[in-house]
């Protein structure tokens, strides 16, 4: 990770001073994975009873209602016969696409995906394609008073979410930490639901994946609108955050809190245009802090989110260690964090 940060300094300062950047693209390019997922087709052709929404063309809301006039079993039937497309649908019934995704993952043959269909897991979203996506769900999402969504920032995907980690790192084990300190009415989402930056080079110091995430992140959000959840909180680490920022005025959070940001690609929290109290967090030994807050020519992230000139509300973080360390039990961030997402922070 300190090389990801040293890379985006020369990256960015490779930029201000006119060096050429054509291999770096080459050597670190990722494909985003958009649109509708695998089984789309197999869904539009499905003539079996009446039609279909659309996904990708419809709302979550409009999702909500097509199965809310479903009985069970034509519920199940499309479950059967669409896995990866049931499972995906933001807006669906939340069991309905847990079981859906654990049907998809074993389908898949996979053994790097074999875990995730685990008895009690709670996976709301998956898609095999590229590295893979995933969100998972920690708690009872349809009886939670309080919602929370970690969107995490490089090297995440499906094929990792299971990997070994330092315990509360990586976006499960920060879910999970959440969870544990938030208590039972609080769900948390582990949201792993766009391509992300893998290692070093400009992928990580452009936009163009964060562009991408944020309309799927802007869409999950919705989803969960539309299935009654709660506004959520999101809690937005590294690149992230830079997700999160562009996605900030297409969201309904309460609050959206930023950690290790290397920029929101906004001047301000104001420039976000979003209603959500915006937060932020930074450790005295992340390694972020060195990241050089500029942005030009589509290089770098903008002005710091922890800086005063940024204006957003500060959460206290002078315990933390490293860039992954927020979530730590016993920190001082983890304790913030905490009461935001029980919304005792007024």
């Amino acid at each position: 990770m300190r090389r990801f940060g040293r890379t985006l300094v020369a990256a960015a300062l490779a930029v201000t001073v006119g060096a050429g950047t054509a291999g770096w693209a080459a050597g670190d390019s990722r494909q985003e994975v958009t649109g509708p997922p695998p089984g789309t087709a197999a869904w539009r052709a499905d003539t079996s009873g009446p039609a279909l929404p659309d996904p990708a063309g419809a709302s979550p809301h409009e999702v909500a209602r097509f199965f809310a006039g479903l009985d069970g079993a034509r519920q199940r039937d499309l479950l059967r016969r669409h896995p990866l497309v049931v499972g995906h649908l933001d807006g669906a019934p939340v069991a309905l696409r847990y079981e859906a995704n654990r049907q998809a993952i074993l389908a898949t043959g996979e053994a790097r995906y074999a875990s995730l269909a685990s008895p009690g897991r709670q996976i709301l979203a998956f898609d095999p394609r590229g590295r893979g996506q995933v969100a998972e769900v920690f708690g009872d999402l349809e009886r939670a008073a309080h919602v929370s969504v970690i969107v995490p920032g490089t090297d995440s995907d499906a094929t990792g979410h299971d990997a070994s980690r330092t315990a509360h790192t990586g976006p499960a084990g920060m879910a999970r930490s959440l969870r544990a300190a938030a208590g039972a009415d609080t769900a948390v989402v582990a949201w792993t639901g766009y391509t992300t930056p893998v290692g070093v080079g400009l992928d990580a110091a452009g936009g163009r994946l964060a562009q991408a995430g944020a309309v799927r992140l802007a869409r999950f959000t919705e989803g969960l609108d539309a299935v009654g959840a709660p506004d959520p909180v999101l809690f937005c680490h590294s690149y992230g955050s830079v997700v999160c920022g562009l996605a900030a005025r297409h969201t309904d959070a309460t609050d959206l809190v930023v950690l290790g940001s290397p920029g929101m690609r906004a001047d301000s929290a104001a420039a976000l245009h979003t209603r959500a109290r915006v937060w932020a967090a930074r450790g005295p030994s992340d390694w972020i802090a060195d990241v050089p807050n500029v942005e030009f020519a589509g290089i770098g992230h903008g002005t710091d989110p922890a800086s005063p000139a940024f204006g957003a509300r500060r959460v206290p973080a002078a315990d933390v260690r490293g860039h992954t360390g927020y979530f730590a039990p016993g920190t001082q961030s983890l304790a913030a964090f905490t009461a935001l997402a029980k919304g005792e922070v007024r």
